[in-house]
């Protein structure tokens, strides 16, 4: 059996909460290079989930230097995702980015454009698709049973949910708030769901509305006002060439007493999310409503395993490249997720739409 070595670049939260923990459950992996600006922390990671003799690194061209290395995570404030992502294509190494796959359309354009260049693999760390219920639905989509889907709501909303670590108020480095951490997940997968990478039109409205509270109750504690340089709360509506719309709804604080999850609406049913994968529609006259309680065996790709969904995320990436095949989340269509995003944020600060060509 042959096994993938690994080198990860970004110790941080992410890469302990997801990453190593999912790489550490599949057998052909092999994480064998360690690199972050806090040597401490890349050490203890190798210590934890790395193979016997795992180095370590504070500069992550040094670590890109290992011929063995057949694959690189970037797992790194957003602001260095495209620099680190095309150096490692450019070492000749397959690359899985954490979302966003960058702070700009453009970053995430060179990325697309090195990994055509190179013949090297990359790929984007949008877990939703790796849900069994997500997957299922994309299924059911693909068959007709929605039917012509031309209205979607990408809905990420937390009442109070402002992330106090790390760099997530800094945006420098994150490039933005909600819209850009939580709100990247839930129009991939609608985008992905819905299979439309052609936007026409963008408009963005932008608030800094309740950031400046001070002791702020919060799921994390009370973020400090002088940091958070971010959004709080975001919205997007985004028009296609086909005439198909999305509503983008983002929130770290909001004043709503209750969130809602994404839902599409087709000619011939609609589905949400809410309470498990939920599919509506007219028959014989009368109104119906089905709720679908999907086991995560049944995921076509390893059928019968009762993979997490960042195991199974982990598992499809390193069995993509073992068999030379593309990968679930492909980058030409986390490029179009960053454009939109960006084109957000734009609109939001001239008022004005943002027009595609």
């Amino acid at each position: 059996m042959r096994t993938v070595k690994i080198g990860i670049i970004g110790c941080g939260m992410i890469a302990n909460g997801k990453h190593l923990p999912s790489l550490a459950k599949v057998e052909q992996a092999e994480i064998v290079a360690f690199c972050d600006l806090i040597e401490e922390r890349a050490r203890e990671a190798a210590e934890k989930y790395g193979a016997p003799g795992a180095r370590v690194f504070t500069d992550y061209n040094q670590l890109l230097a290992m011929e063995e290395i057949e694959v690189i995570h970037v797992l790194t404030p957003n602001i260095s995702h495209a620099e680190i992502s095309i150096a490692a294509l450019e070492a000749g190494k397959h690359v899985m980015c954490e979302k966003p796959m960058a702070k700009t359309g453009a970053e995430a354009k060179a990325m697309y454009d090195a990994h055509v260049r190179t013949g090297k693999k990359l790929t984007v760390g949008y877990q939703n698709r790796s849900k069994a219920q997500s997957q299922l639905l994309k299924k059911m989509i693909e068959n007709d049973e929605l039917g012509d889907i031309y209205y979607a709501k990408a809905i990420a909303t937390r009442r109070r949910g402002v992330p106090t670590w790390g760099v997530f108020l800094d945006k420098e480095k994150q490039g933005g708030g909600p819209m850009i951490d939580i709100g990247t997940h839930s129009l991939d997968l609608i985008l992905w769901l819905m299979n439309n990478y052609e936007p026409e039109s963008v408009v963005g409205s932008v608030f800094h509305k309740l950031k400046h509270t001070e002791n702020a109750a919060n799921e994390w504690g009370s973020w400090n006002p002088k940091e958070f340089e971010v959004e709080d709360s975001a919205f997007g509506y985004v028009k296609f060439k086909n005439g198909a719309v999305v509503s983008i709804e983002t929130s770290w604080a909001l004043n709503v007493a209750k969130t809602e999850g994404s839902y599409l609406c087709g000619t011939k049913g609609g589905a949400d999310f809410n309470g498990g994968l939920r599919i509506n529609g007219e028959r014989d006259g009368s109104l119906f409503l089905n709720v679908i309680d999907v086991d995560p065996k049944t995921r076509e790709r390893f059928r019968g395993e009762n993979l997490t969904d960042f195991e199974y995320e982990a598992k499809q990436w390193i069995d993509c490249i073992v068999n030379d095949t593309e990968p679930l989340v492909k980058p030409e269509e986390a490029m179009i997720v960053s454009a939109i995003l960006e084109a957000v944020y734009i609109s939001a600060e001239t008022g004005k739409p943002v027009y595609f060509d």
